[in-house]
């Protein structure tokens, strides 16, 4: 399956919002029910995004996943339990993790809810926001040893995300970037931690969300940024970062082209470990990168989309 490029949070309580990012090209959208939502409309949202689950199962166009309130909230199960009530999302984005115990724990909810709704088990998948807590940053290193022993939990998690604006709040920093607007070293430390994390368990690292919706340019520049470096999707917040996103997180006519030969230089010389490709040597790492690029571009045409 190719990875998801693009994930738009939506307001869980904005019938309004919501029918207007089914109609992007988002790969996901993120049914709120944390930080957009006013704890006295969190019943309303909960209904709402219940009433959608159910009115779209089944369609074409975004997955549709569903953020619940962090562990600390004593909300996550009641979200879980009402939200979920007659059909399942895509997946469940867990804010505000702060130690790996966490996943397993809400992974363990999920299972039960397929259970009781006769869905496959694992069906549901887990997107993780890591670093949203100084605990759950200083808790990254521990995941692969949990989740090495918690196999089911490893198999249902999608990947994981960064985000820079709760764990501000948390250390009382008065800015995230530089001068010349590079994120200062704690915030580096976060987004870095995070992508080698995802690395090593294996599951896409999805950058965190570029919150200055007239600065385009930035926003440009965090893509390329982030491909660079190794993240597979972005977090979006407004539909006019979609198309952007989803360019950056395409591997381009050239790149397609390029895979594919690298592929077919290995295929030509099978139980080879190098291989040679228009005189110069390639080997393993060469090989999957290319198959990445190729996943990546595995994408099923809906709606319109290429």
């Amino acid at each position: 399956m190719a990875p998801l490029r693009s994930l738009l949070f939506v307001p869980g309580d904005s019938a309004r919002k919501q029918q207007k990012a089914l109609a992007t090209d988002a790969d996901a959208l993120i049914l709120d029910l944390e930080d957009s939502v006013d704890p006295a409309n969190l019943p309303d949202a909960r209904a709402r995004v219940a009433e959608l689950l159910c009115s779209r199962a089944g369609g074409s166009g975004p997955q549709l996943w569903v953020r619940v309130n962090g562990p600390s909230s004593g909300l996550l199960r009641e979200d879980l339990e009402l939200v979920c009530a007659e059909q399942l999302p895509a997946g469940i984005v867990l804010p505000k993790i702060s130690a790996p115990g966490e996943i397993v724990e809400a992974a363990a909810h999920v299972t039960a809810l397929e259970t009781r709704r006769g869905v496959a088990g694992g069906a549901t998948r887990l997107l993780v926001v890591a670093t949203e807590t100084p605990q759950g940053l200083l808790a990254l290193p521990q995941y692969p040893a949990v989740l090495r022993g918690a196999r089911a939990t490893a198999a249902r998690l999608l990947g994981l995300t960064w985000g820079a604006e709760d764990l501000s709040a948390a250390l009382g920093a008065s800015a995230k970037r530089d001068g010349g607007g590079a994120l200062t070293f704690t915030f580096q430390l976060a987004r870095t931690t995070c992508l080698l994390t995802a690395a090593a368990l294996g599951v896409q690292a999805i950058d965190g969300v570029h919150t200055d919706l007239r600065d385009a340019a930035g926003l440009q520049r965090e893509l390329e940024s982030a491909r660079r470096d190794g993240f597979s999707g972005k977090l979006a917040i407004h539909p006019e970062q979609i198309d952007a996103i989803n360019a950056a997180f395409t591997p381009t006519a050239a790149e397609r082209e390029h895979a594919r030969r690298v592929v077919a230089a290995f295929a030509a010389a099978p139980g080879v470990g190098v291989a040679s490709l228009d005189g110069e040597m390639i080997d393993r790492p060469h090989l999957l990168q290319a198959q990445r690029i190729l996943a990546a571009a595995q994408r099923p045409k809906v709606r319109g989309r290429t």
